[in-house]
């Protein structure tokens, strides 16, 4: 009765580092106000995953197996949150120099991963996949919280930063209208990619 902590760790590395809607959503609010400025955002991005997996944990995922379609729904409808979070990232600028520009805050950011499919098909494969039949609930829960928000503090603020590189380079030129999209349509990808996964498995 364990959980399989290290290859679970390899697994949340390559979910949380890839590209996603929660990434896409840093990489735009680093590339708009900055890292430093964007840090409420982040951290709530980071915490907003507990709120999926302690429910998770203690009964939400078995909920889930006997009551398909309403789950079915909700991801849709968040699919749908995403993607106008999308439109508006490809209809803003990044404003260079304007300091009163406010940027999202922690709450934004808590409600980013319960809003994510993806996250949703990370943190069901933790439990499915890495935790042994018959692992008390609590235990497999705190190590896939844990291992999670280790993975979440390390390279969710490098997708942010790595915004604020890019805009960096293009604020204020004709290639800024570019990356806005850009983001928007990566975004959009990502939420129809974990969509249509998800339909096939």
């Amino acid at each position: 009765m364990s959980v399989a902590i290290a290859s679970f760790a390899v697994f949340a590395a390559s979910q949380v580092g890839t590209p996603g809607p929660a990434n896409m959503a840093l990489l735009a609010t680093g590339a708009r106000y900055g890292l430093r400025r964007a840090l409420p955002f982040v951290v709530g991005v980071a915490l907003g995953k507990q709120l999926i997996i302690w429910p998770m944990g203690f009964g939400l995922l078995m909920l889930a197996q006997q009551m398909p379609t309403l789950f079915a729904a909700l991801k849709w409808a968040s699919a749908a949150y995403i993607i106008w979070l999308a439109w508006r990232v490809a209809n803003s600028s990044l404003n260079p120099g304007i300091a009163g520009a406010r940027a999202p805050g922690f709450s934004a950011g808590l409600v980013v991963h319960p809003l994510n499919p993806k996250a949703w098909g990370m943190i069901t494969a933790g439990f499915t996949g890495f935790v042994e039949p018959g692992t008390p609930a609590l235990t497999a829960t705190i190590w896939i919280a844990l291992t999670l928000f280790l993975c979440q503090l390390v390279l969710h603020p490098m997708w942010c930063w790595g915004g604020e590189k890019l805009a960096s380079v293009v604020a204020g030129k004709p290639q800024e209208r570019a990356l806005m999209l850009s983001l928007a349509g990566l975004t959009v990808l990502s939420v129809l990619f974990v969509l249509i996964l998800g339909e096939q498995t």
